[in-house]
């Protein structure tokens, strides 16, 4: 029987993409609470000023704003409090090898449900410069006169 689960994209960084390049990507689960849960299923989360650290071996979120649940009452959780990512201890070592190196950082890009869990997919990253940003924001603008161009082709 095949396992199959469905994932529901709750909330993407495109500042991310916008201000970083993004060289690979992994993903990880996050030690939430009850409260929190309900409310990133309500899509009250904001992930755009995070970032992750690694510290004795193991990785946290910080910066991910989760809205506090309204019928929350005294359950509810500090709204920008860290909160530890689920991974494996040897992706992680990997992970500390890497942004070791110069300009390499952590970033979450997405927030999703796989099944009923809540994962986190996090991006190894190299800052980009302001050319840089002024040449992704050139091609994508050449593409999108390209594909206006061929669709009032297609027109005809």
């Amino acid at each position: 029987m095949e396992n199959k689960k469905s994932i529901k994209l709750v909330t993407k960084n495109k500042k991310a993409y916008h201000d970083f390049f993004v060289e690979d990507t992994y993903e990880a689960g996050i030690q939430l609470f009850g409260t929190e849960v309900k409310s990133i299923r309500q899509g009250a989360i904001n992930i755009k000023d995070s970032y992750c650290v690694i510290d004795k071996g193991e990785i946290f979120a910080t910066g991910i704003h989760i809205s506090p649940y309204e019928k929350g009452n005294i359950f509810n959780k500090n709204p920008l409090r860290d909160r530890k990512l689920l991974m494996h201890k040897k992706e992680i070592m990997k992970l500390l090898g890497l942004i070791g190196k110069q300009g390499y950082t952590l970033v979450p890009l997405s927030v999703y449900f796989s099944g009923s869990k809540v994962k986190l997919e996090i991006g190894l990253c190299k800052g980009k410069k302001l050319y840089d940003k002024r040449d992704t924001e050139a091609k994508k603008q050449a593409d999108r006169t390209i594909e206006r161009a061929m669709r009032e082709r297609n027109k005809e």
